[in-house]
C-alpha cells in the first residue's frame, strides 16, 4: 500500500520559504501543492517551483486548495500569529518559522486556536536539530555537570546593508520586531530548552552601526537568574565587520565545563566533565547561504520530517507552540528590561 503524502503550502516565497518548498519536495512523503505570496509571481525567482499554483492572497490558496494539509507560514514576523490562525481556522495544521510571533499574547491566541480546532501547531527552531545541540541537552538530562553555576551564550554576528534592504520590512518595529526575534530567536530557544525560564533580567542595549538602516538596537548585554538554577549571560551583535564572527555557549557546572562555539554553534570547542568521555559527534549542517551573509545550520529537512512523522503517529512535535511562545515571552522581558543607548559613542 502506497504511504499517504501529506500535502503542504506555503505562505510567503522568500529566502526561507523557498527552503521551506526545496525541503518538502525532497520528503518521499510530503508534497508542495501551492505558494503564496504579496509580490507578482515573477518578483520572487520561482523558477524551481514554476510547476506549482501561485496565489496573492492565503484566502485564495485556502479555498482552491482543501487538499493541503499543512500551512507553512514564512512571512515576517508581526504576521506570523494572524495567519497561523487564519489557516487553522480552515482545520490546517500550521508550522511557523521563528519566531511564532513577536507578541507573546498573539501567541497565546494560537494556542487557543490550535486546541479549539485540535489542529497542530508546529514552530521552527532548527538549532534543536544540530548534533552539538542534541549532545549538550544529553548531557543536562543526565545531569552530568552537577550543579549549573554560569551559562554565557554570546552571538556575535554581521548585518549591514547588504542584509538590511530599504523599503522592506526587515529593520522595522512593527513587522521584524528586533535583532533577539529575528536574529537570534533559536539561541534564545537553545537556551530555554536546556537550562529553561529565566528572571531577573537586567539588559542594556545599544545601536553602534544600524543608524538609518534599523528602528532598534544592534547590540546588547542581557544578565539574568534561571529560575530553577545558576546564572547566565546573553550577548548578542550585528555589527561585526563582513561576516559573522562566532554563536557559542559556555556552561560551567559543579563537574565539568563545556563550550559549544562557530559561526552557528556547530562544533565542541571544549569539554571537560568528571568521569566522562566526550562520543565522536556527526558533523552538523553547513549553514544557510544568503550569498552576503549566513545564518544558523541548514536543519529545516529535520524540521519537515518531524511534521510528517508527527502527523502520521510515529513521532512528536519538537518544538511546540507553546515553547514558541515561551521563547517570545522571554524575549519581550528581555526588551522590556533593557537600558537602550541608540546613539553611536
Amino acid at each position: 500500500m502506497k504511504e499517504e503524502t501529506i500535502k503542504f503550502a506555503i505562505i510567503g516565497c522568500g529566502h526561507i520559504g523557498k527552503r521551506h518548498a526545496a525541503m518538502i519536495e525532497q520528503h518521499p512523503e510530503a508534497e508542495v501543492v501551492a505558494l503564496c505570496d504579496i509580490k507578482p509571481k515573477e518578483n520572487l525567482d520561482l523558477a524551481s517551483f514554476s510547476h506549482l499554483p501561485f496565489y496573492n492572497s492565503i484566502n485564495a490558496l485556502l479555498k482552491n486548495h482543501p487538499e493541503s494539509r499543512v500551512i507553512n507560514i514564512c512571512t515576517p514576523n508581526a504576521l506570523h500569529a494572524d495567519q497561523a490562525i487564519i489557516a487553522l481556522q480552515a482545520n490546517k495544521s500550521v508550522v511557523i518559522e521563528k519566531p511564532m510571533d513577536i507578541s507573546s499574547d498573539k501567541c497565546r491566541e494560537v494556542i487557543e486556536e490550535s486546541r479549539r480546532m485540535n489542529k497542530q501547531v508546529f514552530c521552527v527552531m532548527q538549532n534543536r536539530y544540530s548534533p552539538p545541540s542534541v549532545w549538550l541537552k544529553n548531557i543536562m538530562e543526565e545531569k552530568r555537570l552537577g550543579k549549573i553555576y554560569m551559562v554565557q551564550i554570546n552571538c556575535f554576528w554581521n548585518r549591514d546593508e547588504r542584509y538590511y534592504h530599504k523599503h522592506t520590512w526587515k529593520g522595522t518595529k512593527k513587522l521584524d520586531g528586533g535583532t533577539l526575534f529575528t536574529q537570534f530567536s533559536h539561541f534564545i530557544d537553545m537556551m530555554f530548552w536546556l537550562f529553561g525560564d529565566i528572571k531577573n533580567i537586567r539588559s542594556t542595549f545599544h545601536n553602534f552601526s544600524h543608524n538609518g538602516l534599523t528602528e532598534f538596537e544592534d547590540s546588547g548585554y542581557i544578565n539574568f537568574d534561571f529560575v530553577h538554577e545558576g546564572t547566565g549571560s546573553f550577548n548578542f551583535t550585528t555589527s561585526v565587520y563582513d561576516k559573522n564572527l562566532e554563536s557559542s555557549i559556555t556552561i560551567i557546572g559543579e563537574k565539568g565545563t563545556i563550550k559549544v562555539g562557530g559561526q552557528y554553534m556547530n562544533e565542541v570547542v571544549y569539554c571537560n566533565v568528571k568521569d566522562y568521555t566526550m562520543p565522536e559527534l556527526a558533523p552538523s549542517n553547513p549553514p544557510n547561504d544568503y550569498g552576503y551573509y549566513k545564518g544558523s545550520a541548514a536543519n529545516h529537512h529535520f524540521i519537515i520530517e518531524n511534521v510528517v512523522d508527527t502527523l502520521k503517529g510515529r513521532s512528536r512535535a519538537t518544538t511546540t507552540a507553546e515553547e514558541g511562545m515561551q521563547v517570545v515571552d522571554m524575549i519581550e522581558r528581555m526588551i522590556k528590561a533593557g537600558k537602550k543607548h541608540l546613539l553611536p559613542f
